[in-house]
């Protein structure tokens, strides 16, 4: 304000001159910034900052382009409420639980958003990737063993022990072999390419035997009892079940009747969302038969063609939860007369020759109907498929090939013999 003074030639003496000073001296400031500013945009140290500040801006551009929108979880904006069975076609009401089952809480019921499935490589494709591992494990091993030989006794004993290592078993295996040596001493057997091909039509004609179709309910909703022990990959399996469903163009429910372990009621529920399917939940610690009940119930409601029910992972020495197995066919067949229609066991293929003596145990107490074979594409002992043909005879119709649920395809005895001998 001095500075104004003395370049008015003037002294501040009340508000208005004050008021007029600033005024003057915003002025001035506004001219000095006139002149100076073209100036200073000339110089090479602005340039430089300009510069900087571009390049800074479209970093941010991209990055933003590359990310892509803000993600919508589960098909809905956050804030909005996922929608309860009363919301839906029909509600759950007057149920009759009678001796069986109690509706200790209302169901929730989420029907799923809209997902656009994604595509996915052929059947044979996903087969012959998933079965890389034991397909370089047997082929590399019977290929070294002819490597400069010619088939006698001792190739023989060496390609059992390959077969074994694959996990072919023992049974299939003695049986195999046996073939190959009245083969070799006829001749129609002396080198690799012969073997080959004698080894893949043999198993072939073997795994045919099979009924690989899925038990569908002549009316109404098809219902799926899925059981397993726990690390299995069971939850895993549900969702591509439900996705490879729904890509045939049947409408899925899951339900969520594993409510002995905390965490599985919340992962079905994500997966639900992922592969866009309606899901019944009831909340931790409820009866998986009510839960099972008002699955049911809705499906008819609402018009679906399928029904997953997860249950809890169980040994077969665990007697209360076989009973509870028991108690929720008993509940499903009152309301869908000959249900469930499947009981698919899933097995870990990662355990091989273990997984085969599980399925004996659980199948000695349980009706398992059929077998989803999973993280097949992890192990190098897939040829666990051929042994289960002699030592269970239950038919693996499913096969878990990754970690999305696109990774599943339908078991085919050609596809899946082609690829591990490809």
């Amino acid at each position: 304000m001095h500075f104004t003074a003395i370049f008015l030639q003037t002294e501040p003496t009340g508000g208005g001159d004050t008021i007029m000073l600033i005024a003057v001296a915003a002025v001035v400031l506004l001219v000095v910034a006139a002149i100076v500013l073209p100036r200073l945009r000339k110089t090479k140290w602005f340039k430089s900052l300009q510069k900087k500040a571009e390049k800074r801006r479209e970093e941010k551009e991209k990055a933003r382009g590359e990310a892509g929108p803000a993600p919508v979880h589960g098909g809905m904006r956050k804030g909005k409420r996922k929608p309860a069975l009363a919301d839906q076609e029909a509600e759950v009401e007057d149920i009759d639980w009678s001796d069986d089952a109690e509706a200790d809480e209302e169901p929730q019921a989420i029907m799923a958003p809209f997902v656009q499935l994604e595509t996915r490589p052929s059947t044979a494709g996903l087969i012959e990737r998933g079965l890389s591992k034991t397909r370089n494990k047997l082929l590399a091993s019977i290929r070294s063993v002819f490597k400069g030989r010619q088939l006698d006794d001792e190739v023989i004993d060496e390609i059992r022990a390959s077969m074994l290592a694959a996990d072919m078993g023992p049974r299939f295996t003695e049986d195999v072999v046996a073939h190959i040596k009245e083969k070799w001493h006829t001749h129609e057997i002396t080198d690799y390419d012969h073997l080959e091909q004698y080894l893949k039509e043999y198993v072939k004609k073997d795994l045919r035997q099979w009924d690989l179709n899925v038990h569908w309910a002549e009316s109404g909703p098809t219902v799926i009892l899925v059981v397993g022990v726990n690390g299995s990959g069971k939850t895993t399996s549900i969702a591509k079940l439900a996705w490879q469903f729904k890509s045939e163009g049947k409408r899925v429910i899951v339900a969520a009747a594993d409510t002995f372990r905390a965490a599985a009621v919340d992962q079905l529920t994500i997966w639900a969302e992922r592969t866009g399917v309606d899901i019944v939940k009831h909340a931790h610690g409820s009866d998986p038969a009510a839960v099972a009940y008002d699955a049911v119930d809705a499906a008819i409601a609402r018009g679906a063609d399928v029904i997953i029910v997860d249950t809890a992972g169980r040994l077969h020495t665990q007697k209360n939860l076989m009973q509870e197995l028991d108690k929720i066919k008993r509940v499903i067949a009152k309301k869908i007369p000959g249900a469930p229609h499947e009981t698919i066991m899933v097995l870990d293929a990662t355990t091989g020759q273990n997984a085969i003596s599980q399925a004996k145990l659980f199948t000695s107490v349980a009706d398992v109907t059929s077998i989803f074979l999973a993280k097949l594409d992890g192990t190098a002992k897939g040829g666990v498929v051929i042994g289960m043909r002699e030592e269970i005879d239950i038919p693996v119709k499913f096969v878990g090939l990754g970690e999305t649920p696109q990774d599943i395809a339908p078991f085919d005895p050609d596809i899946f013999i082609d690829a591990l001998f490809e």
